[in-house]
């Protein structure tokens, strides 16, 4: 099939919505996310789906939820990934640029070789990069906070140092260096038809190390050693170094802000709006401090970190440009949303929905979204409401992951969980390919980094968006409940999820 096409999507991860001007923020300075805002459509209730990274980058490859099955883990094989149809339905060619290092990890190490081609900038956060045996601890020691220096081998903020020790200069960062290549790939393209890039940054994710005479509109009254690592969940710092953490993310914002600019620019220089489409959009938002909690993960999935931004720009959908839509859009909507761009039919076990189809008839389009984290609540919104449902026991025994991919984040499955698996008949979406199911246990790594034996606040409940957009005061009406519940377990029908969620979450009567 014949096209005359290019597509960028750009990927910012945890980048906080309410952050960005164009978003009614107003702390942080985001000029290039107005200037985005006025070229494109901007989404207005955009959720997530699965969390945290991988779980949500599978959703963007797939086009399905994730969380009901497993946590974070590879592509499966049955899986159906959005670069491999673009070339096998269209001829598209497909590029990644992401400085993004989870891609190379046990838990993501098939997603960045479904692409034609990829180029991945070393150097953030735990990045395994560089090799300093002895590290200068001492030093380290007066020149970061506490809380950042451990002598851990392998320990994320030891990996992380060391890493910095290399980036001298701003132009070393691996955000620029991602920007920069993903630039380079256009400049060089810019007069070929028919591909697909994915320009994607760590940027803004913790730790939040933009170098410290980069804009300096956020000053503070901390004067201790170098703080930009925050915590997860409860934060017991001194009120100075809450301050410090909030100004060093909006220098990030500020940061990830700039390198849109360049982006921008470039479509601007080259006219790039005519035939190439743009979308914007991040994995999850990020807590600072709302709720008296900080970062993700381990605690409620509220909407700092469940709505998130997203941006869209399609040739010959002009007539759109600089206009808002208040659609129910989630994450999965994005794969089948750039198949459709390109032309082609999403697959059947596609769950997301084609947006130019909705933005034609300017549909509604108000739907129910559930999402969350594996082991932990099913949430569920329809723009009104927002419920988290817990199930009243964690640790009930019916909680398995379903693969054949048994990885976690940074290791293999161990022994011990795996002589506890079964073979599962397929599901729906398997393509009638049987998987192991493989119970989660304590002593798996799954469990307390991003498990049920991580979380906190676990309790059931229902907010009324309405009158209480920040979800401060949590409401009791059981009418109300029965009818989410309904729609979860609809939802998770739909999913094809594993029976014995039904009986997790008590919804066999619902």
């Amino acid at each position: 099939m014949e096209q005359n096409l290019r597509l960028v999507l750009a990927i910012f991860d945890t980048l906080n919505r309410r952050s960005l001007e164009c978003y009614g923020g107003s702390s942080i300075k985001t000029p290039n996310f107005n200037r985005l805002s006025q070229n494109t459509i901007t989404f207005d209730n955009h959720y997530v789906g699965s969390l945290p990274c991988m779980p949500a980058r599978r959703e963007l490859m797939t086009g399905r939820y994730n969380f009901l099955h497993r946590s974070w883990g590879p592509l499966e094989p049955f899986d159906n990934a959005l670069p491999e149809i673009l070339f096998e339905d269209a001829g598209v060619y497909s590029h990644l640029v992401t400085d993004h290092s989870h891609y190379w990890k046990d838990g993501g190490a098939t997603y960045h070789s479904r692409f034609d081609s990829y180029e991945f900038v070393r150097g953030q956060e735990m990045d395994p990069w560089k090799g300093l045996v002895r590290p200068p601890f001492e030093e380290w020691e007066q020149r970061y906070h506490p809380s950042q220096v451990d002598r851990t081998p392998r320990s994320k903020y030891r990996r992380n140092l060391v890493n910095r020790e290399y980036i001298k200069k701003y132009s070393d960062l691996p955000s620029v260096q991602t920007m920069s290549l993903g630039i380079e790939f256009i400049e060089t393209n810019k007069n070929e038809d028919n591909w697909f890039l994915q320009i994607e940054t760590f940027d803004p994710h913790e730790p939040f190390d933009v170098p410290a005479d980069f804009k300096a509109g956020y000053p503070t009254n901390y004067s201790g050693p170098i703080l930009d690592y925050p915590p997860y969940g409860k934060f017991s710092g001194s009120s100075d170094e809450i301050e410090e953490l909030k100004a060093k993310y909006a220098k990030c914002v500020e940061h990830c802000d700039e390198q849109l600019g360049r982006l921008l620019d470039v479509f601007d220089q080259h006219n790039l709006w005519k035939d190439t489409a743009l979308i914007l959009t991040t994995d999850h938002g990020f807590l600072l401090g709302e709720h008296e909690l900080w970062a993700k993960n381990v605690m409620p999935v509220y909407d700092e970190v469940a709505k998130i931004p997203f941006f869209m720009h399609v040739p010959g959908f002009d007539k759109f440009k600089g206009q808002r839509r208040k659609y129910h859009t989630q994450t999965i909507d994005l794969m089948p949303t750039i198949l459709e761009i390109f032309k082609i039919e999403k697959p059947i076990e596609c769950q997301g929905n084609q947006l130019l189809k909705i933005l034609k008839a300017d549909e509604k389009n108000d739907r129910f979204l559930i999402y969350g984290h594996h082991g932990a609540a099913i949430n569920i919104t329809n723009g009104q409401y927002t419920y988290f449902l817990y199930p009243e026991n964690l640790n009930d025994g019916n909680l398995f992951q379903y693969t054949l991919m048994p990885m976690h984040i940074l290791s293999m499955f161990s022994t011990d969980e795996l002589r506890l698996a079964k073979l599962h008949e397929p599901f729906n979406f398997t393509k009638e390919v049987p998987l192991l199911k493989i119970p989660v246990i304590e002593s798996s790594a799954f469990y307390k980094r991003h498990g049920p034996g991580s979380l906190i606040q676990t309790n059931t409940m229902l907010f009324d968006l309405t009158v209480d957009p920040d979800q401060k005061s949590p409401i009791t009406n059981l009418e109300i409940e029965t009818m989410l519940k309904k729609e979860i377990k609809k939802l998770m029908i739909e999913s094809d999820a594993p029976k014995e969620l039904f009986k997790r979450f008590s919804l066999e009567e619902i």
